[in-house]
């Protein structure tokens, strides 16, 4: 006799778990069935893993890459709506640095100038204006001065300045040359007001390196230098704020806003760099949905174990109902079934990706074939992701035992046994 008969030991409604891993795991022979169930758990298994490895790789790239921009962009930038100049004063950099999460918050100018030497090297170039002090502050990174130093202050009555690595060589140019900056707002008054353009000259103290993704390097000068040279006055650019944890960005944004009111944009460090995050993120989750389509192949095979396993147990099925099984407990012993595959495949599958993700985290096991700033691949492990995929994997598990569920629990006894 069946063990699943022996129901009034277990009672009817503790019978329906016991009489799902009978069906699917029964020690006498491997039949058809059980050789489907053992395709939809590796299935499950190779498609959950590929997922958690693949997401967290992408994670891994994202965390790279935000960790490189923040490097030169602030968690926070405040600028005016109503020009491309903001006034500021103590009060409103005090208003601001009195929220528990700001760490700095910096005034900036930023512009393009002409720079010249001796009249024969002409070149567009960024210039930021900018404070020492808050300058190393704000930068996440290490200290990028490779030569001579970050100086920007006044020596014998000439200005400080200090250019990328790059901007150096391709200048030419050596520590304590002198350099002129021409802005554009200067040159316009020369043409329109016919006269000498006025130029500020500023002496190389010093060079940086850091890694650029999306912009072209800059010039840093004192920030009332660069008043002086963009005519701005008391003014300036705007102000870059420094949080104790940029993730807290979106919520202190708010806050600033209720402050400041609608005369300021504010912008975190995503909506700065947001193209390029979008692009990412889609990327992540393109991959998500084209990935899950190796669950799904996996699923679809226990729609026909399932159905099998109905159409082989039908007599089972028959006599259950005699006995007292109502059809809903029916329906449960097969949605059951297919939770167990589900279950399992997670189980492993879940297991595998995380060693996996985790190996590659910690010993680079995957190297990139070419040079890049990180010689392996990344791997970063988010909590949400892994819910996701497994709750997506036995959310389609679920689905998958829907239709053998629910023609089991339609069989009639009377024709199941008639014939017995």
């Amino acid at each position: 006799m069946e063990p699943c008969f022996i129901i009034p030991i277990f009672g009817l409604m503790e019978s329906t778990s016991y009489i799902a891993r009978r069906y699917l795991f029964s020690k006498k022979h491997i039949s058809l069935i059980s050789t489907l169930t053992i395709i939809s758990i590796t299935g499950i298994t190779i498609g959950t893993a590929l997922l958690i490895v693949v997401l967290s790789v992408f994670n891994g790239f994202f965390n790279v890459i935000k960790g490189l921009l923040l490097s030169h962009d602030p968690d926070i930038r405040i600028e005016s709506t109503q020009s491309t100049e903001l006034v500021y004063d103590q009060e409103m950099l005090k208003k601001l640095e009195s929220i528990p999460e700001v760490v700095i918050a910096a005034p900036y100018i930023s512009d393009k100038a002409l720079l010249t030497q001796n009249g024969e090297q002409d070149r567009v170039v960024n210039i930021r204006g900018i404070r020492k002090d808050d300058f190393f502050q704000l930068n996440q990174s290490d200290d990028p001065v490779t030569s001579g130093s970050f100086d920007l202050s006044v020596q014998n009555r000439q200005p400080g300045m200090v250019m990328s690595e790059r901007q150096l060589n391709e200048l030419n140019l050596n520590l304590d040359d002198q350099v002129a900056l021409l802005s554009a707002e200067g040159m316009r008054k020369s043409l329109t007001q016919f006269s000498f353009p006025r130029i500020y000259r500023f002496q190389v103290r010093g060079s940086y390196f850091m890694q650029q993704i999306v912009s072209e390097p800059v010039i840093y000068i004192d920030l009332e230098a660069a008043q002086r040279l963009f005519d701005y006055r008391n003014a300036v650019t705007g102000l870059d704020l420094r949080l104790t944890d940029s993730d807290l960005a979106s919520s202190v944004k708010t806050e600033i806003a209720g402050i400041l009111g609608p005369e300021y944009k504010i912008s975190t460090w995503y909506d700065l760099q947001k193209p390029l995050y979008d692009v990412m993120l889609l990327e992540k989750w393109g991959s998500y949905i084209i990935l899950m389509i190796i669950v799904l192949v996996a699923v679809l095979n226990i729609v026909g174990s399932l159905t099998m396993i109905v159409i082989q147990k039908n007599r089972d099925i028959g006599i259950l109902a005699t006995i007292g099984l109502t059809p809903d407990k029916i329906r449960k012993i097969f949605v059951k079934q297919g939770i167990y595959i589900g279950l399992i495949g997670c189980g492993i599958g879940g297991s595998l990706g995380l060693l996996l993700s985790w190996l590659q985290k910690e010993y680079g096991l995957i190297k990139l074939s070419s040079a890049f700033i990180i010689d392996a691949y990344p791997a970063s492990i988010e909590l949400l992701d892994v819910s996701l995929i497994l709750i997506g994997t036995l959310v389609l598990c679920l689905a998958a035992s829907w239709y053998p569920a629910k023609r089991a629990s339609k069989v009639e006894p009377s024709e199941a046994i008639k014939y017995e």
